[in-house]
C-alpha cells in the first residue's frame, strides 16, 4: 500500500486518500501553478497508526524517508544542513474540510546550528531566529503539550524591556533571549532538551498531527457537522517559505468572492513581514487584500489571475492561502471557502448567470440549515456574549427581552409592547396565549417535538427546550443558572440555533432574504416531485405558509382554537356535561366560532387542500391541573369567609378532572376514542368545517376540504367517525342546496394503522403519517423524558444515529410508513399520502419520503422553504443515482 504522494503524482478527485488540502495541493501543482514542493501522506496511514495503537508503521517511516530525500533533490536543499538547509511545515487536511479544528507547524528543522547557518546564509539574522522562536513555540505547543501563553508571556516580558510594542520590532538578539527561555521552559517542564534531530521532529509531528484528528474540538466540530470519525487525516508535509524575510515578504488569506454578501470582489488580508499564523492569531492587524495592489502591484495581478483561473477550476468560490517570499508569490492551499448563508445562495445563483454551474448544481450547495438561516434573526457574530445554560435547540432564531413565568403575564406585557421571553418548566396548551405574544420561549423540561417546540415552530419563534440547567422557582418567580439568579424582569437573550440562553441584551441582526433566495427556490420547485404543504392552525399562518410556498395546509389542529379565551369557558361547559344534551348546548356555543376559524383558513389557502385534524388531545389539557385545583379547593374549604358557590363549583370542577385523570394520557382517552365516545364534538366540528366550506363557494372561493380522524388503530373506528362526518356533511348540503367535494382520512400514527393499512385504506381517501406519535409509539418512549433523560447520550454514544424526533428512524419507523404506503394503495389505488409530522421539516427525512413514493410532505410555515429544498435535492439525488445505475448496467452488459 502506497502511504505517501508527493504533490505531482496525485490531483484534486483523491480527496479521502489525501484530504482536501493535499488533493488541492496536488492539483494546483498539476496546473503549474506556484506551490511549493511537498508530499502528502495518506489518510489510510492515519487510520493505520490508530489500528496500531498511535503507532507509525516502519513502511511508513522508510516512505517517509525516501519522500524527504526526493525533497532534497528537487530542492538542492538538505535537512538539517547548516549551510543550505530545507526547512518544511507540517499541515494536516481531512476530505471534508475542518478549518482551525486540527494542528500545523512551521519551520520544522530548525535547531542552534541550522539556525545560525540560516542567519548567515539569508544575510537575516533576525528574520532567522524569529523562525527558531515560531518553530519551539508551535512544536511545543502540538507535540509536547506546553500551553502557548507561556511562551508568548517570555515574548511580552522581552518586548516590555525593550521598550516596544510588536513583535517584528524585536531585534535579532531580541529574539535569540527568548529562544534561550524558551529551550529553557521545555526541559524544565518536560523534563527533557528540547529534540535537535530534524528526522525526529518530522516523525514526533507526523504523530501530533495524527493525534490532533482526535482532540476534543475536531471531535466538537465532527459532532456538529455530522462528519464520520473514521475517516481520518492526511499530512502534508511542505518545503518552507517564508513571509517573515522583510517588507518584500508577507502572507495572507483571500476569498475569491466575499464570504459575508457573495459579492463577486477579492476579499482577504495579508501582512508585511509575517507568517500564517500571524494572521489569525489577531496578533497584528492585518491589511485589506486590496491595498496589497498598492504595496506589491505585479504580485497582486499575478495573484488576482489566479483566484479568477482557481475559481474557474473548481467552480465555487475559494478560500486560498498565499506566502510571498522576497517578492514571489507562492500558494499553500485553496479549498470551497466557508461563507454565510446569504453568501451562498447568492454565489449558487451568481455562478449559474456566469455559466460556472447549472441549477442543479446551485441546488445542491445549498444546505436546508443555511435557507432555515436567512427566514430568522440571529444573534451578531460580532456580539460579545455571557452564556447562562444550554438547552436543545428547538427552534431557529434568536431574541432579547425581559423575563416572564407566567402565560397570562407574557400577554399582558406582550400586548403593552413588551418584548418577553417566556420561561417555564415546561408549556401546555393553556399556555399558547403567551407564546403567540412572547419573543421566545425556553423550558427547563421538553424535547425537540414537546409542545413549547412545536408551537415555537409553527409560530416561526425560537424555543430552547429541555435546559435542564436552569432551576425554575415559579413561586418566587427565578431561576438559577449556576450562581447567576436571574429575576422576573430581568433581560436575557436566546439563541435558538444553538440553544444558548444569554445574560443582558445582545445585538440581533434581522433576516435579509434576497432576489437570490426566490430565485432558488423557485429552482427547486421545477425539480422536485413531493408536494410541499404547512402545518397552520390560523389564518396567518395559512397567509405566512402561502407566501412561502405551501401548496396547502397538511395538519390544521383544532385544540389550539378551543383554548382561545373566549371558548375556553364553552369547552370545560361542554367537557362537565352530564348528558348528551348539555354537551349538544355547550358544543353550538363553539360550533360558530369554529366555522369562523375554517372560514379564514380555507380562504388564505383557497385553492389549495386544507387538512383538519379533528380534536385529538385527552379533555383534561382543557382543564385545570389536578393539583391545583385540589390546592386550591382545600383553600376555599378552610376559608370562612369563602363563596359557597364557588367552592360547590371548584369541587365539581375537581370530581370531574379526577375522573378524566389517567396514568398514560398519551395512550388513553383522545383522538378518534374520543370522538367515537362523544360523537357530538366530532359532528360539531365537522358541521363547523362545511359550513365554512359550502359560504366561501357561494363567494366564488374554492374551499378544498379534507377532514383527518386522529388516532386510528382499527378500520372500525375510522369507519364509525367517517359516518358521522358524512351525515354531518348532509345535514350541512341539504341546508346549503349545494354540494361539493371533500375527503376523509386518517392520521398513521400507531404501529397498528401501519400493519392493517389495507384494511384502513378502504374506508380512507388519504393516509397523512403522523411521525412523532409513530415514533413515540413504535420506539415505546415518551419524546419529552426521551429527549430530556437520555436520548443524548444514545446519539453522543452512537447507540443511536440521530435522534429520531429530529430525523426519521428509517431501520424501524421507516419501515412502518412503507408497509402503511404499500398496503394502503394496494387496497386503495386513489388513495393520497402525505406526513405531517415534525419529520416533514427535516431535510434526509425528506429524502426517505421521496424514495418511499409519498405524494408531498408538511412542514410549520418557516420550515416549507427548507422542505421545498430539500425536496428538490431528494429528487436531483434519485435522477443522478437511476442514470448512475443505468450507465454501470449499461457498462457491464457491454463487456
Amino acid at each position: 500500500m502506497k502511504r505517501v504522494y508527493h504533490f505531482h503524482e496525485g490531483d484534486g478527485t483523491m480527496k479521502a486518500l489525501l484530504g482536501g488540502k493535499g488533493a488541492g495541493l496536488a492539483e494546483m501543482t498539476r496546473a503549474g501553478l506556484p506551490v511549493p514542493p511537498g508530499f502528502t501522506i495518506t489518510t489510510e496511514a492515519c487510520r493505520e497508526y490508530f489500528a496500531a495503537g498511535g503507532v507509525l508503521a516502519p513502511d511508513l517511516l522508510a516512505e517517509v524517508d525516501a519522500a524527504i530525500a526526493d525533497l532534497e533533490a528537487r530542492t538542492g536543499k538538505r535537512f538539517g544542513d547548516p549551510a543550505n538547509p530545507l526547512l518544511v511545515s507540517v499541515r494536516s487536511g481531512a476530505p471534508i474540510s475542518m478549518p482551525g479544528m486540527m494542528d500545523t507547524i512551521l519551520n520544522l528543522g530548525l535547531n542552534d546550528a541550522v539556525a545560525d547557518g540560516l542567519a548567515r546564509l539569508t544575510g537575516d539574522a533576525r528574520f532567522a531566529y524569529d523562525a527558531y522562536r515560531r518553530f519551539i513555540q508551535m512544536f511545543a505547543n502540538v507535540v509536547l503539550g506546553l500551553e502557548h501563553a507561556r511562551f508568548e508571556a517570555i515574548i511580552e516580558d522581552e518586548k516590555r524591556r525593550r521598550g516596544v510594542e510588536t513583535d517584528p520590532e524585536l531585534p535579532a538578539e531580541a529574539w535569540q533571549a527568548v529562544i534561550r527561555e524558551f529551550l529553557a521552559l521545555v526541559e524544565k517542564e518536560t523534563k527533557r532538551p528540547f529534540p535537535t534531530e530534524p528526522r525526529e521532529q518530522l516523525l514526533l509531528a507526523i504523530r501530533a498531527v495524527f493525534d490532533s484528528w482526535n482532540n476534543p474540538r475536531a471531535i466538537v466540530y465532527r459532532k456538529l457537522h455530522k462528519i464520520p470519525d473514521t475517516l481520518g487525516t492526511a499530512v502534508n508535509v511542505q518545503m518552507m517559505v517564508f513571509g517573515n524575510m522583510g517588507d518584500t515578504s508577507g502572507t495572507g488569506v483571500a476569498f475569491t468572492r466575499n464570504p459575508s454578501t457573495g459579492e463577486n470582489v477579492l476579499y482577504g488580508e495579508f501582512l508585511l513581514n509575517a507568517q500564517g499564523e500571524d494572521v489569525v492569531a489577531g496578533i497584528r492587524t492585518p491589511q485589506p487584500i486590496a491595498a496589497l495592489r498598492e504595496v506589491m502591484p505585479e504580485v497582486y495581478a499575478e495573484f488576482e489571475r489566479i483566484a479568477r483561473r482557481l475559481e474557474a477550476h473548481y467552480r465555487d468560490m475559494q478560500d486560498i492561502e498565499f506566502t510571498i517570499e522576497k517578492g514571489k508569490l507562492y500558494l499553500l492551499q485553496t479549498r470551497n471557502g466557508k461563507r454565510t448563508a446569504r453568501a451562498a445562495v447568492k454565489i449558487a445563483v451568481d455562478m449559474v448567470k456566469e455559466g460556472l454551474i447549472d441549477e442543479r448544481e446551485a441546488l445542491r450547495r445549498i444546505t436546508p440549515e443555511m435557507i432555515d438561516q436567512l427566514l430568522h434573526r440571529r444573534i451578531d457574530p460580532n456580539a460579545p456574549r455571557t452564556v447562562l445554560a444550554r438547552g436543545l435547540p428547538a427552534s431557529p432564531g434568536a431574541a432579547t427581552g425581559i423575563v416572564v413565568f407566567d402565560a397570562d403575564e407574557a400577554e399582558a406585557r406582550g400586548k403593552r409592547g413588551e418584548a418577553v421571553i417566556l420561561v417555564r418548566p415546561e408549556t401546555t396548551p393553556d399556555d399558547i396565549h403567551g407564546l403567540a405574544v412572547a419573543q421566545g420561549v425556553i423550558t427547563s423540561r421538553g424535547g425537540m417535538t414537546s409542545h413549547a417546540a412545536v408551537v415555537a415552530r409553527g409560530m416561526g419563534k425560537p424555543a430552547i427546550v429541555g435546559a435542564e440547567g436552569l432551576k425554575i422557582d415559579l413561586e418566587a418567580e427565578t431561576f438559577r443558572a449556576g450562581d447567576v439568579v436571574v429575576k422576573k424582569g430581568d433581560v436575557i437573550s436566546m439563541d435558538g440555533a444553538t440553544g444558548e440562553i444569554l445574560l443582558g441584551a445582545v445585538a440581533l441582526v434581522e433576516p435579509e432574504p434576497d432576489p437570490e433566495f426566490e430565485t432558488l427556490l423557485g429552482w427547486a420547485d421545477r425539480f422536485r416531485r413531493l408536494g410541499v404543504r404547512a402545518n397552520a392552525d390560523t389564518p396567518e399562518d395559512a397567509a405566512r405558509a402561502r407566501a412561502f410556498g405551501a401548496q396547502g395546509i397538511g395538519l390544521c389542529r383544532t385544540e389550539h382554537m378551543f383554548m382561545a379565551a373566549d371558548r375556553l369557558p364553552a369547552v370545560r361547559e361542554m367537557i362537565l356535561a352530564e348528558t348528551p344534551e348539555e354537551r349538544a348546548a355547550a358544543l353550538e356555543k363553539i360550533r360558530p366560532m369554529q366555522e369562523e376559524d375554517f372560514y379564514g383558513i380555507f380562504k388564505a389557502m383557497a385553492p389549495y387542500p386544507v387538512t383538519v385534524r379533528l380534536l385529538d388531545p385527552p379533555l383534561h389539557e382543557f382543564l385545570p391541573k389536578y393539583e391545583e385545583l385540589l390546592l386550591e379547593v382545600d383553600r376555599l374549604a378552610r376559608d370562612p369567609q369563602a363563596d359557597p358557590a364557588r367552592l360547590q363549583e371548584k369541587q365539581a370542577l375537581l370530581r370531574k378532572v379526577r375522573a378524566l385523570k389517567e396514568e398514560n394520557p398519551m395512550l388513553g382517552l383522545r383522538g378518534c376514542r374520543l370522538g367515537i365516545l362523544y360523537p357530538e364534538v366530532y359532528a360539531m366540528q365537522a358541521e363547523a368545517i362545511f359550513r365554512a366550506a359550502f359560504r366561501l363557494r357561494q363567494e366564488g372561493v374554492p374551499a378544498n376540504v379534507e377532514i383527518m380522524i386522529p388516532l386510528v388503530g382499527h378500520a372500525n373506528e375510522l369507519a364509525r367517525l367517517r359516518e358521522v362526518v358524512d351525515a354531518a356533511y348532509r345535514k350541512v348540503a341539504e341546508a346549503f342546496g349545494a354540494e361539493m367535494p371533500y375527503l376523509v382520512g386518517t392520521m398513521i400514527e400507531v404501529p397498528r394503522a401501519a400493519l392493517t393499512a389495507d384494511e384502513i385504506g378502504r374506508v380512507a381517501d388519504f393516509f397523512s403519517f403522523g411521525t412523532n406519535d409513530l415514533t413515540q409509539t413504535t420506539l415505546g418512549v415518551s419524546r419529552d423524558d426521551a429527549e430530556g433523560k437520555f436520548l443524548h447520550v444514545y446519539v453522543e454514544e452512537k447507540i443511536l444515529p440521530d435522534n429520531p424526533f429530529v430525523t426519521l428512524d428509517t431501520g424501524g419507523v421507516g419501515k412502518l410508513v412503507e408497509m402503511g404506503l404499500r398496503l394502503g394503495r394496494e387496497a386503495n389505488e386513489r388513495l393520497k399520502v402525505g406526513v405531517c409530522g415534525e419529520h416533514g421539516g427535516d431535510a434526509r427525512s425528506i429524502r426517505f419520503f421521496h424514495g418511499a413514493g409519498l405524494d408531498y410532505v408538511s412542514a410549520s410555515p418557516y420550515r416549507v422553504p427548507l422542505a421545498r429544498l430539500a425536496a428538490a435535492q431528494a429528487a436531483i439525488e434519485a435522477e443522478d443515482a437511476a442514470r448512475e445505475e443505468k450507465a454501470a448496467g449499461a457498462g457491464s452488459s457491454g463487456m
